[in-house]
């Protein structure tokens, strides 16, 4: 598997200029309900979703990668008009009422589906009616840019691979940043709904969900982001933190988006429920 896309083949994606790098994002997002309500977590995306255009370059292209699309290989959302997908149940009508109306790149989700490569060297799977933009895509998104004028292409992840091998798929993805590509992975990096707690306060959480929380961002402020991929080697610990990790896998899909050496800072670190890690990562 190649490690980056060849920066000469970009040129044949015409809506993607060259630019400064952008950089990589990885939100903790939590609780469809932080995509609405006025918290900590939904006024830091506000302030981010600011710092595009005055502090960080303005993305042309945004490609998001959520705990929420799971599928047999990889795809690329391919239609110009994505949905908005309300793929929960059991919370007030307000929330169900949400759109983001983000156009779609077609183009460019075509020719970055002959560039990425899965196992085996095949193309990335395009998807033309079936998908959208899910809660895990568009509750961040919404406080960030909240006009809605930035296309926004989802990439599935296929989870019946090992981890290694979604981090070895986003380290091809690095070249993208420099055509005005920002990659955002959007889970949590503990997140144990049966262990959930009404009421906890952010500052409370299970010990283990600490102890989890705090091993990796050990990592990533060591800049040790190979580490990553080993997560289940941290056996009960990680079991308790993901009894199944689909929360976990967007992780992997941003840190092998940057270089170890890159800069990278902390927000949100606190938790819900007492056992969702709402710490999101900003690199670059």
């Amino acid at each position: 598997m190649i490690s980056t896309i060849d920066p000469a083949a970009l040129d044949r994606i015409a809506s993607l200029k060259k630019s400064d790098r952008l950089p990589v994002l990885f939100l903790g997002h939590g609780s469809p309900m932080n995509a609405i309500g006025d918290n900590e977590y939904r006024r830091s995306w506000q302030a981010l979703g600011a710092e595009f255009g005055s502090k960080m370059p303005r993305p042309q292209l945004i490609l998001c990668i959520s705990a929420h699309w799971l599928t047999e290989g990889w795809w690329l959302t391919a239609m110009d008009r994505p949905k908005t997908i309300h793929d929960f149940g059991g919370f007030p009508q307000e929330l169900f009422d949400q759109q983001y109306p983000a156009p779609g790149d077609a183009a460019a989700a075509q020719a970055i589906s002959q560039l990425v490569r899965q196992r085996g060297s095949a193309s990335l799977g395009l998807d033309l009616l079936e998908w959208g933009l899910d809660h895990g895509a568009w509750s961040v998104l919404k406080p960030m840019f909240p006009y809605a004028d930035i296309p926004v292409i989802q990439l599935s992840m296929d989870y019946s691979r090992a981890p290694e091998e979604h981090y070895a798929l986003a380290q091809q993805l690095k070249s993208l940043r420099d055509r005005g590509v920002l990659i955002v992975g959007s889970g949590n990096i503990v997140h144990n709904l049966r262990q959930m707690q009404r009421g906890a306060s952010g500052s409370q959480a299970y010990d283990w969900a600490l102890e989890f929380d705090q091993t990796i961002a050990g990592y990533l402020q060591q800049g040790n982001l190979a580490a990553l991929q080993n997560f289940q080697k941290l056996g009960t610990l990680a079991k308790t933190a993901h009894p199944t990790y689909e929360h976990y896998l967007p992780l992997l899909y941003t840190a092998g988006a940057v270089e170890a050496s890159e800069p990278m800072r902390f927000f949100n670190t606190s938790f819900q429920g007492g056992s969702i890690s709402m710490r999101s990562v900003v690199w670059g």
